[in-house]
């Protein structure tokens, strides 16, 4: 949202010699990336101080910095384009989210949170396309999804906007407690529980699902649940709210019947919908150009929220047409023949399994999964790998290869339950095995945690086309 220098000072109770009148027209936390007329916070990172760039981030054009009133200001800044915010914690930070939620409140429209354990990015473009059919939507960049994420989305709301779809993430509870503080949801849509963060919850499964309740506790008393009738924890998120659930049972009001994949076409189902007293008051046939039966649930919260908020099931089924996979999420790249599936921007044991099922799906030569390891299990990261090992080989995995760490517990299980399998200890070798030993028709999923970097195997790739090209 555009304000003036005065208008952030009043919301974020700054101090400075600023020109009061000059106009913000964005927010960025990064001086490599920060814009002309842009306001530059200066927050704290667990490995950098953002008061050190100040300098980089004016002179990059940004309108003014926030900053802590402790810091020493140096001769090369100038001090009238400084805001200053009382001393303390995080202060920058804390100056950032209250902005963010000064700014969602002046706007006063409805926010729609979503978040889960595995896919939430892809439910949040689902969401955000229906509704784009009818409304004027915001929805969250990417996947910023933190504590400097939402409130950077927040920040980018207009006037004209009817809708934000807002993406929540968490790795400890109560983060999304905090989240919601700031973004204040009418609406609430949560996709599903798994094993993720593992080493931040003691109690397992159970805190892991208190963690994503937040977001539904934080609900106003006319606010809206979406609901996975088909998780054994987000279907009793509902009590004490008011809840639509969508799923593949029939407990779902919005339920997906006559699934069926279609491989590299994605997914073809009917959409189902049932009315209060419990008849079917509405069905449609629908499809998505996004692999495996897990993006069926994405595209069902996505239609209970159209639904919900005055579309027909028609304009809501159109409306999935133009979603497509995103950066690292099932996108499709083909090599000398073989068909590569890029979902390595994150995994966890669910989340894996499902894509494993995805490709299992697609005709052609050989199966091959590029694991790459999962990181924050906790204690029982080695099991849970060697379960995903063995459950590939049972679904008939041809390939296995497993990259760093618990990933060569993996890739054992694998080869020990049948499948052929070997472990390397980066994603450059996996790359070069795929060079030296894929076959035309071969279908390969690679997908890891994103601190694993399994791109990477897919880069040298392309660099060796490259390098070929040019000698």
């Amino acid at each position: 949202m555009k304000l003036t220098l005065g208008q952030v000072a009043d919301w974020i109770h700054a101090e400075g010699e600023f020109v009061s009148t000059d106009e913000v027209v964005g927010y960025s936390i990064d001086s490599r990336t920060v814009g002309a007329g842009e306001l530059f916070f200066a927050v704290m990172g667990e490995r950098f101080d953002g008061h050190e760039f100040v300098k980089t981030a004016l002179e990059a054009g940004a309108v003014a910095a926030v900053v802590s009133m402790r810091w020493v200001v140096s001769a090369e800044v100038d001090p009238c384009k400084l805001l200053r915010v009382p001393d303390g914690e995080d202060c920058v930070l804390s100056a950032l989210q209250k902005l963010a939620r000064e700014v969602r409140k002046s706007w006063g429209g409805r926010v729609i949170g979503v978040t889960g354990s595995a896919g939430k990015t892809t439910t949040k473009e689902c969401v955000a396309a229906v509704l784009a059919a009818k409304f004027k939507v915001l929805k969250s960049a990417g996947n910023l999804n933190n504590h400097f994420g939402v409130p950077l989305q927040l920040l980018r709301l207009e006037k004209e906007h009817q809708v934000a779809v807002i993406e929540m993430g968490m790795n400890h509870a109560g983060e999304i407690a905090t989240l919601a503080k700031i973004a204040e949801p009418d609406w609430a849509v949560v996709s599903n529980v798994a094993a993720v963060h593992l080493e931040f919850f003691a109690d397992g499964m159970e805190g892991i699902a208190r963690a994503k309740k937040e977001l539904v506790d934080a609900l106003p008393a006319a606010g809206v649940a979406f609901l996975n009738a088909d998780d054994v924890f987000v279907s009793t998120f509902g009590e004490g709210h008011e809840a639509r659930m969508f799923g593949l049972s029939e407990t779902a009001d919005v339920r997906g019947v006559e699934v069926k994949n279609v491989g590299l076409e994605g997914m073809q189902f009917v959409v189902q919908v049932t009315a209060r007293e419990g008849r079917v008051a509405d069905k449609m046939r629908a499809r998505i150009a996004l692999l495996g039966e897990h993006n069926v649930y994405n595209a069902l919260a996505a239609i209970a929220v159209g639904l919900e908020s005055g579309m027909t099931l028609g304009e809501c089924v159109f409306a999935l047409d133009s979603v497509v996979p995103s950066d690292k999420r099932g996108e499709m790249i083909e090599w000398h023949g073989a068909r590569l599936i890029n979902d390595s921007y994150n995994s966890n044991p669910r989340a894996l399994e499902a894509m494993v099922d995805a490709l299992m799906a697609i005709e052609g030569g050989r199966h091959i999964v590029i694991a790459g390891e999962m990181l924050e299990l906790g204690q029982d990261a080695g099991k849970l790998h060697a379960a995903s090992g063995r459950q590939m080989a049972k679904r008939g995995v041809d390939v296995v290869v497993g990259v760093r760490g618990f990933a060569e517990s993996l890739a054992g299980v694998a080869k020990m339950s049948g499948a052929e399998a070997l472990f390397v200890k980066t994603p450059e070798e996996a790359g070069a095995w795929m060079k030296a030993n894929l076959r035309e028709g071969d279908v390969v999923l690679l997908k890891a945690s994103r601190g694993v970097r399994l791109e990477k195997a897919l880069a040298s790739l392309v660099e060796d086309e490259v390098d070929a090209e040019v000698g």
